[in-house]
């Protein structure tokens, strides 16, 4: 009989084998039974720990943060144009990290303060630069919440099981769909390729209306 010990059964070590297993088979395929199976343990276990698959999502969810912001400092001299820009970068590269990351994150509740540290520093800094709190909010979540649906749809954006064949291009399938409809065709190259054009683009328009509303630099 063997004599190595397994690691206890914690949230964390849950939410480690979630993450890796997520990369495997999505989320539609991620069920407390199958992670109790990787962890070699009954699913029952796992009710100790969370009551649900929601409750799973947000310690994942959480559990990416935590590993976003390991070890990245926040910069005390970053304008709030700065801090945006960083900000929503370093979160889409997190949730690109990760297959389905953008649909984990969503609507998730971080189980830890840790986010908190963070957005105290960020809403410290707007109102510093003439935001008021409100106005700090709704600027810090608008640029959120671009680039939590941008990740969504770009993760989205994956061909189809019947589309996965040598030689498809999904934009020219598209095209000659809608050739009925030649702007909507052309605009196929637009939506579906280069996204990180697209992302640079789209968060330099969020942040360029949010100085233009509040009337700050």
């Amino acid at each position: 009989m063997g004599t190595e010990r397994r690691a206890p059964l914690d949230r964390r070590r849950v939410a480690d084998t979630a993450l890796k297993l997520l990369n495997e088979v999505g989320l539609d395929g991620l069920t407390l039974r199958a992670i109790a199976r990787e962890l070699d343990v009954k699913a029952p276990a796992l009710y100790w720990h969370f009551k649900d698959k929601r409750a799973l999502l947000d310690e994942m969810a959480t559990e990416m943060y935590r590993r976003m912001v390991a070890g990245a400092a926040l910069d005390p001299d970053d304008t709030w144009r700065e801090r945006l820009l960083k900000a929503n970068r370093g979160l889409r590269a997190a949730l690109l990290g990760y297959r389905d990351g953008a649909k984990v994150f969503s609507g998730s509740r971080f189980t830890g303060a840790e986010h908190a540290e963070q957005l105290e520093d960020t809403l410290r800094l707007f109102t510093a630069a003439g935001f008021s709190l409100a106005q700090a909010v709704r600027a810090f979540t608008t640029a959120y919440l671009f680039t939590l649906g941008f990740v969504t749809e770009e993760q989205g954006a994956q061909p189809l099981p019947d589309e996965h064949r040598e030689g498809f291009d999904l934009v020219a399938e598209r095209a000659r769909r809608l050739d009925a409809y030649p702007l909507t065709a052309a605009a196929g190259t637009e939506l579906f390729t280069d996204y990180d054009r697209h992302f640079e683009e789209g968060l330099a328009l969020v942040i360029a209306g949010i100085g233009a509303r509040y009337g700050l630099d």
